[in-house]
This record gives C-alpha cells, structure tokens and sequence, in this order.
C-alpha cells in the first residue's frame, strides 16, 4: 500500500546507526517517518539526492555568536546563518556574552532572541560561577539549556571560576554534564612574562601543554571526589589525550578541527588571525590529536566558532583578540581528512551528531531513525572547492581556511524537514526553535 509524505529524500547514500547505505526518508510533520525503498510511495515535496550523501544533522556543541552585547562581533542571526551555510543544523552557544548568560533572565532573554530569529536549531549554555552555585540546579534544567560551561582560564570577571574549592562547588550542585575551558589560570598569571610583544607565535610558549595539563588533572580530581561528569573542551595536547584515556569514567572530551588541521607552521602565514585559547601547537600535539579521534578517547568536535573583526585581530601581539570563525568550515574541514583517510565518515557522524546526542541526552535529535527529527546535513563527497573568505557569513567575513581547496562539500542542510540551505542558497527564512534535552523535559511540561 502506496504511503504518502511530507518530503522524500530520494536516492541518496545514508549514513546512521545501521551502517552506510542507499535508503530513501520519508518526513512528516518535521520528523522521519520512514526510512527504505520509498519509491512507490508519494510526497508533496521530492528531493533528489542522487550522488548524494545524507548525513545526520551537525551538531556543533561550541560556538560563541556574541549577542547580547558583543553584536559588533557576530549576533545570533549572522552566526547561525554562517551555521546553515556550512550544513550545520544545530548550536550550542556560550554563556560569555554582555551581561553574562549566567541567571534565568538572561538566559531566558537568549531564547527570546533566538527563537525564529535563527536558521538552525539552537540551545544556550549557563555560566557557571561563584554567585549563582545555589541556583545553578534549577537554571541547568530551563528548557533549552546544554548545561552548565564552566571558564578555569581565559575569562574575566565572575564567568572566571580558577580555583578548586569553586569548581568543586559547582560540580557539588549540579547533575547534568558540565563543559570546561580547562587551562590554569594561576599558571598563566605567573607565565605572562613569556609573551613576546609583536610575536603571536609566542602563544602556545606562554599557553604551554603544562597549562592546559594541570588544569584538566585538577579537574579530573574534582569530578571523582563529587562522582560528577565533566566535558573537557577543545583538547590542545598530546598529554591530555592520554591522561583523559584512563578517566573516561567521568571526562568526555572534545577536539577541534583547528587542532587537528594547523600546526606552529601556521602563525608565520596568518599571526594573530591563528591566535586561539588553548593555542595551536606543534605537529607532534596535533598528531597526538588524532590519535584519541582513532583510539576514541575523542567524543565529540566542536568548532569553537569564536569571531573577532578584523580591526581586533589586528592589534599587535598579545593586545590581539584570541578566538577565529569556524562553525561555517567544521564540515568541509572534515570531510577532507574524510577523503584523505584520516577518519571514517561514520566516525565524523559520531562525532557530529551520535556523539552529541549520547553525552547530552538529546531528545529527538543526533540521529537518523523513525521518529526523530528531520535535521539532515547533505554533502558531495566528491566535490572539490575552495573555501574563501567570501564565502564566510558571519559578521568579520574572515577565515583562517581562505584559499584552501578540500574535497567534500555541504549541498543541503535540513532541519525538522525544511530545507534551510540548498546550494549554497538559503532558500527558508529564520525557523530556529531551541533544542530538547531528556533531562529538562520535565521542566518543559
């Protein structure tokens, strides 16, 4: 008996939990009804995905889109629509913003803003601070919220919590999985006299291994002594793969595809435009890298899409803002070292989409399946082109990738069956909704 849909995506290379395949989806109402042989069956709407390859929608699980207060930057609007551009069907965005995202106001002023305003799907992180601890159980359960982000270096004013006793805190309070910036904070005070004005290569030299190191085994510590789980972000060190190795009992662990793309090499070429928090390192960090994306101590990548203008990353060495654009560029980024045998495609799909979707709890999200949401990210994997800076949407119009040619590129990006970008064209207006998590459902009834 002949079915009939929303949208067929036809003919396509399906990549999910069963492995890689031609099937055809069925959607209706925004969420996968069927997925199979579907050509006797009808739609009102027929994608064509011949050459095609249907992926899981991107999830990427750290980005910084500035608003409120920083819009000069980046907004909610101009990020996600860099997001849509670059087959990314959902964000989750950092509580560093003016004010802080750290109370249910503020938070919740966020999910005004971003509800139909952004292209893709979206949840907001809370900061996690010395003052707000006591209300920390209730704000990390709004509907909408990825949890509670945690800053151990590299900010400034309350959001900065650097010593264990808060941290510990924090971690005491809460029950969900919580992300960190784990670099230490007292070791960078004392190290500043290693920076080298006018020198942006000096970076990692004060950031050192060290740093990032002795942070992440303080944390560590403080996650067995409260029995809570951590997520420990953007991993810069060959070091931190191999401790977090023996404590995957409470620590996931995300990497980024500047970490595994760019080495010392690459402040000769773009200075202070590479400059990031932790910083690029040599060769030998970002081989050790890639050794936890095929161990898998690795679990997710995120970009940590963190955009200054140009005027910014101007100032000379270190007055230069720390953070590049990367949301827009994580997928083709990737689907090169796909194409040139650096990680399977289902491994990238574990990592952009299964990963999220198992350390989160997403609801409804992260996978190809009947009755999950129609978020699909469709690439060619045999295209070749190159990325440029006219390409980029977000606000500074700038990448670290500018002039770099890869094989595989995103076609479309669909979210909740609505095809919001399709050849590079955005063909849908703003639709954003906030993403569902299955330890805030409760709080949505």
């Amino acid at each position: 008996m002949s079915r009939h849909f929303d949208t067929i995506f036809a003919g396509g290379t399906l990549v999910n939990h069963d492995g890689i395949g031609s099937a055809d989806i069925g959607v209706i109402k925004g969420r996968i009804a069927a997925i199979g042989a579907l050509t006797t069956d009808t739609s009102d709407t027929l994608v064509d995905c011949t050459g095609l390859t249907i992926l899981p929608g991107v999830i990427d699980t750290q980005v910084h889109f500035r608003e409120p207060g920083l819009e000069h930057k980046e907004d909610l609007q101009s990020g996600s629509l860099a997001a849509v551009m670059g087959g990314v069907t959902g964000v989750f965005e950092m509580p560093n913003t003016n004010p802080l995202t750290t109370t249910r106001e503020t938070f919740e002023d966020k999910i005004r803003r971003a509800t139909k305003r952004m292209h893709c799907d979206f949840a907001f992180y809370i900061g996690g601070t010395h003052e707000n601890v006591a209300e920390l159980p209730e704000l990390e359960r709004l509907p909408g919220c990825a949890g509670v982000k945690v800053f151990m270096g590299s900010s400034t004013g309350s959001l900065l919590v650097a010593d264990d006793s808060g941290v510990e805190a924090i971690l005491n309070a809460i029950s969900r999985r919580a992300a960190f910036h784990s670099e230490d904070e007292f070791m960078l005070e004392e190290r500043k006299h290693l920076r080298v004005p006018g020198d942006p290569s000096s970076h990692p030299g004060w950031r050192s291994p060290e740093v990032a190191l002795n942070c992440t085994k303080r944390l560590v510590a403080l996650a067995h002594k409260t029995g809570k789980r951590i997520h420990v972000l953007h991993i810069s060190t060959r070091e931190e793969i191999e401790f977090l190795a023996d404590h995957k009992d409470v620590a996931s662990v995300e990497v980024t595809p500047h970490h595994l793309t760019l080495d010392e090499t690459a402040y000769e070429r773009l200075g202070t435009y590479v400059q990031m928090n932790p910083p690029v390192r040599d060769a030998a960090h970002r081989e050790g890298i890639w050794i936890g994306v095929a161990n898998g101590v690795a679990d997710i990548l995120g970009s940590d899409h963190a955009p200054h203008t140009r005027e910014e990353k101007d100032h000379p060495y270190p007055e230069s803002h720390s953070g590049m654009t990367g949301v827009q560029t994580l997928v083709p980024i990737m689907l090169d070292h796909v194409n040139q045998g650096r990680l399977s495609l289902q491994r990238f799909v574990d990592m952009t989409s299964h990963g999220p979707n198992r350390l989160f709890n997403l609801a409804g999200k992260g996978r190809i399946a009947v009755g999950y949401d129609a978020d699909l990210t469709i690439v060619d994997m045999n295209r070749v082109q190159t990325i440029t800076n006219a390409w980029i949407a977000s606000k500074p119009g700038w990448t670290p990738y500018d002039g770099v040619p890869v094989k595989g590129w995103p076609v479309g990006t669909i979210i909740r069956g609505n095809t919001v970008m399709w050849e590079g064209e955005l063909v849908t207006p703003a639709q954003g909704q906030p993403i569902r998590f299955m330890e805030t459902l409760e709080a949505e009834g």
